[in-house]
């Protein structure tokens, strides 16, 4: 007979990781404290980095997947150390060395650019894997 999944949606495998979800959970919270909570906001130190440190692993996740699904049509690609490498790169100089000249308010931080590094370290370390097939 017939399969009982019709209509039943489901993540892709890079979507559905333990960390990219945990990290897309924080940062939807972190937005949330910030501008519509009802309870008192996070510390400012969490509450300032905390976005910098999952941008990279929740970026480079979604762009493998995209490269996977529609580029390349490779489950077994994994983005090399040099483009995670140049992303950070990217991310770094646009955020904290032109933004702040462009956009008032915005201010430099060394500080991103270290939660920019982890981030990517952790994207590279345990994120960046061929999916099982």
């Amino acid at each position: 007979m017939g399969s009982n999944r019709v209509g039943r949606v489901t993540l892709p495998q890079e979507l559905r990781q333990p960390l990219f979800i945990g990290g897309a959970v924080l940062y939807l919270f972190s937005c949330i404290n910030r501008y519509w909570a009802p309870w008192p906001p996070l510390p400012a130190f969490i509450n300032s980095h905390l976005g910098d440190l999952l941008t990279l692993p929740l970026e480079l996740t979604l762009a493998l997947w995209v490269l996977r699904r529609f580029y390349f049509r490779r489950p077994d690609f994994v983005l090399p150390l040099a483009w995670i490498a140049s992303t950070w790169v990217v991310v770094a100089i646009w955020f904290e060395l032109l933004m702040p000249f462009f956009k008032p308010g915005m201010v430099a931080d060394p500080l991103d650019v270290v939660a920019y590094t982890v981030g990517g370290w952790v994207f590279w370390r345990w994120m960046n894997r061929p999916a099982l097939v």
